[in-house]
């Protein structure tokens, strides 16, 4: 079959991979005019994971990634408050846990099919058209074309959930916090394989040490309304407000992204919808069920979406309907039981109090004994999810 795939993401080329694998054409339209590598770490464990060595592309994605060695938490004074050791995460996920930039492991995943698979840059889709025979998409650059599906896989803000599912937003639920990450060069100072965080209440900034003497930072901060400010000067303004007097390195941090011309800026959402697909045009990844970065496993839950997705369609031999079910079927329990997670975890990420933060630094040392961490925080790091083999 034909099958177009909105976004070129994550999720978008997982599922070219398995549909290119399983003998269809997937042709992945993305609106950004190029791929983009880098963007904001992400733990990368579970059973994505496990989908990423079904792919053959674990090796690479270690190459690329970083093993962290502990998080620390410090005062206004730089002061380490609390740490914590990454060795304990990494012993409850049997190795199989790697920090990576979410950009870099998209472009790994893009990298076992670029010369396989068509792909549309600097498009994007205006209108769907279900008939008898497929889909037919209209595009603001290309001529139309007819598919014989069509996946949306173009996360949070879904152009194709909004062009055929529902465009008055209802299906979103503003967890209450925005999110923006830049990356610097030449910043100092360096802290090598440590996460550094710092937390006032309703607002925290980190920052990591990336390769080739880059810094990655991270700002998550209670907001209300839940709006994008807009452009870039606004975007950095908003920090300034919300930051500029918050001590530690915040000043010297929002001086330095003065000069960037590129700054990640978003809800902290998830996305809940009563059903997936509508007739031969389906949903994965974020833009069917967004658990929102506070989860810390979307990008492997993507993936796994994707998998799952190919695989049905597998298995039903090309009838899209029954595939469609089995694939809902067998994902939306996971996904949402990882939802309801991720809605926990809010205070850890934007502690509303002074009193929740000294919680905070006391949880984070206990966590360095071993049984306290596996009474607290080990079951996290397993994914009730028997990942089916299609073979594929």
């Amino acid at each position: 079959m034909k099958i177009a795939i909105s976004g070129a993401g994550v999720a978008g080329p997982t599922l070219a991979y398995w549909l290119h694998r399983c003998g269809h054409e997937p042709t992945l339209i993305e609106r950004a005019p190029h791929f983009r590598a880098g963007g904001y770490l992400i733990d990368f464990w579970g059973v994505g994971y496990r989908v990423a060595q079904r792919m053959g592309v674990e090796p690479a994605i270690r190459e690329a990634g970083y093993r962290l060695e502990s998080l620390r938490s410090v005062g206004p004074d730089g002061r380490a408050l609390a740490s914590m050791k990454v060795s304990e995460f990494r012993r409850a996920a049997r190795g199989e846990l790697i920090s990576v930039a979410r950009g870099d492991l998209a472009a790994i995943i893009y990298a076992s099919i670029e010369d396989q698979v068509e792909a549309i840059f600097d498009d994007s889709i205006t209108a769907i058209d279900q008939n008898p025979g497929g889909v037919t998409l209209t595009f603001a650059r290309t001529q139309p074309q007819q598919f014989d599906m069509l996946v949306g896989a173009d996360g949070l803000h879904s152009n194709v959930r909004q062009l055929e599912f529902t465009a008055d937003g209802s299906v979103e639920r503003y967890l209450g916090c925005l999110v923006a990450a830049a990356v610097v060069e030449g910043y100092r100072p360096r802290d090598e394989l440590v996460y550094m965080t710092y937390g006032r209440p309703g607002r925290s900034v980190s920052r990591f040490s990336l390769r080739g003497d880059r810094t990655l930072f991270l700002f998550v901060f209670r907001s209300d309304p839940c709006s994008d400010p807009g452009d870039l000067d606004a975007r950095k303004e908003l920090l300034w407000r919300e930051f500029g007097d918050a001590g530690w390195e915040c000043k010297q941090i929002l001086t330095t992204l003065e000069d960037v011309d590129d700054l990640y800026f978003d809800v902290v959402s998830q996305i809940r919808m009563d059903r997936w697909s509508q007739g031969r045009v389906a949903l994965i990844g974020d833009a069917a069920a967004c658990v929102s970065l506070l989860a810390g496993e979307g990008t492997g839950l993507a993936m796994t979406a994707a998998y799952v997705l190919a695989g049905e369609l597998h298995c039903a031999q090309g009838d899209h309907h029954r595939a469609f079910l089995a694939y809902e079927s067998r994902m939306r329990p996971f996904i949402e039981d990882k939802q309801g997670v991720a809605k926990k975890l809010l205070p850890v990420f934007a502690t509303k109090t002074e009193f929740g933060l000294r919680i905070r630094h006391l949880v984070m040392r206990a966590m360095n004994f071993g049984p306290i961490f596996d009474l607290v925080a080990s079951g996290t790091l397993r994914d009730d999810f028997e990942l089916p083999d299609y073979s594929m």
